[in-house]
């Protein structure tokens, strides 16, 4: 189906929570400090690497272990907040996550930071799922459209201010100490979030009678982290582990995972399991996951060479090359509410449209490059950039609003954690795809930057092509496009736990 959903009356408040607009707020500050480290630790590598006199190896850990470990806690965790309390793991996520940040910022060797990096990740995919999950918990109709707009927002606004923040905090500190302040910012959002958190968020639902046994699976839990960890693994390490061996691991990955999936069928015959498999079964779900795979593989692979090119080949600084990424920022953010609120209306056809204009933002971004290759490419590029921003404020956050909207309240949770599982592999396989065609298209000898750059950027515009193609066959599937009613209780909108 194309995932309409019927606008109209207003929904009355899930379980009569009245301050569920405060709360998205306090869910939205954390998703937000979560999702801009990713983003605004690359740019201080550098710093880094003066400041602690770091080896690349710890590099590549403090950039791709937080990844790798929040990717593996994403489906457990929201399963947990799923069967347990999610108001109770958000919290625990929120507070291991803000502590983090501080033993982060205050590391004295390298071995110290990575250490940090690594259970700020555990953390981060601690938090992540809860976030998705109680959207669809406080929010029914086109109240839920709305919320989902503003996390889409949210992604928009992290994920490219980063750079440009992280840009400012060296510029005012310094390159010895700087990159110090890129884990210290998160410190006063952690702090004001825990209270709000505590006293804004709903607790859990009371259990109904009839419902089968519900646990953490933890067979599932084992096999799923596994098959994720040796599939990104190859990706994260692509810069220090040379030679084709490493590809050996994503058959194996393959392997696990359908060990899991061969589990989970089996599992789900007497008890709830980790995954519940049926899922895919909706058009929305299944396609929905695809295409935000394959979205996300293009479009965070942009900034990566972006910034390499700017700062490794045109010499910007820090602070220059994440002004140049501001214009995507601008036009996410512009659109994202929007879309949101008018998916209910459009349904995938929106995501069709936004898609298109992101393609043809890159494709302009390449031209860009191509006629003006020299110290003024930043202004070149940012009527393009902007014009891919506005496409993907349409692309994300409904995506996110029609592959979530079938998913019952009592499965919020890990069905989030699928979809976000989902954008991490992309990311990290997307950069490591793009990144390499990047730099084979540098070289060596004479290095091409602007050339390296636009052949990276054509297989990122190929990636979000291919994402294009998934909507595309989700519009075309469907017979009759009638409007979906408004999701109802959690037992009543699609998969039931029974």
């Amino acid at each position: 189906m194309t995932g309409e959903v019927k606008p109209g009356r207003t929904i009355p408040a899930p379980d009569g929570h009245d301050r569920r607009w405060p709360a998205l707020a306090v869910c939205l500050a954390a998703g937000f400090m979560t999702l801009l480290d990713v983003s605004i630790v690359n740019v201080a590598v550098p710093s880094i690497r003066t400041g602690l006199d770091a080896s690349q190896g710890a590099l590549q850990w403090v950039l791709s272990g937080y990844a790798l470990m929040c990717g593996l806690l994403l489906v457990p965790a929201g399963r947990l907040g799923d069967v347990r309390s999610r108001r109770a793991v958000f919290l625990t996520g929120l507070a291991l996550f803000t502590a983090m940040s501080a033993l982060a910022g205050a590391a004295q060797n390298e071995s110290w930071l990575v250490a940090a990096r690594l259970v700020q990740g555990v953390a981060g995919g601690v938090l992540v799922p809860q976030v998705s999950g109680f959207i669809q918990q406080m929010f029914r109709g086109p109240e839920r459209g709305r919320a989902f707009g503003l996390l889409g927002a949210t992604i928009g606004v992290s994920t490219a201010l980063g750079p440009l923040l992280g840009g400012l905090l060296i510029e005012a500190f310094g390159p010895q100490e700087g990159w110090r302040w890129v884990f210290y910012v998160n410190l006063p959002i952690g702090l004001v979030a825990l209270p709000l958190a505590h006293r804004l968020l709903p607790g859990p639902a009371p259990r109904e009678g009839g419902r089968r046994r519900s646990d953490l699976d933890p067979v599932g839990v084992v096999l799923l982290g596994s098959g994720t960890a040796v599939l990104l693994l190859p990706f994260m390490e692509q810069e220090e582990w040379h030679g084709p061996q490493k590809w050996l691991l994503v058959p194996l990955a393959l392997l696990v995972l359908a060990v899991f999936t061969a589990w989970e069928r089996h599992y789900a015959r007497e008890r709830d399991p980790l995954v519940d498999l049926r899922l895919f079964r909706q058009r929305s779900y299944g396609l929905g996951v695809l295409l935000s795979l394959l979205y996300f593989a293009g479009f965070t692979s942009v900034f990566f060479i972006l910034t390499l090119y700017l700062q490794n080949g045109l010499h910007y600084s820090a602070l220059l090359a994440g002004l140049s990424i501001i214009p995507f920022a601008l036009g996410s953010v512009a659109t994202a509410a929007v879309g949101g609120r008018i998916v209910g209306r459009l349904g995938r056809p929106l995501v069709a449209t936004g898609l298109t204009t992101v393609l043809v933002g890159l494709l302009g971004t390449a031209l860009a490059v191509q006629l003006d290759p020299g110290r003024s490419v930043g202004w070149a590029t940012a009527a393009p950039l902007l014009l891919a921003g506005l496409g993907s404020g349409l692309v994300v956050a409904p995506n996110q609003t029609l592959t979530l909207h079938e998913v019952p309240v009592a499965r919020a949770g890990s069905a989030g954690g699928v979809l976000q599982t989902a954008q991490r592999i992309g990311s990290a396989a997307g950069i490591a795809a793009v990144g390499s065609v990047f730099f084979d298209g540098v070289g060596t000898a004479r290095p091409d930057w602007a050339g390296g750059f636009q052949l990276g950027l054509f297989t990122a515009i190929g990636l979000a092509a291919l994402a294009l193609v998934v909507a595309l066959t989700d519009i075309r599937g469907t017979r009759a496009p009638e409007p979906v009613a408004v999701p109802g209780p959690p037992e009543e909108a699609g998969v039931g736990p029974g």
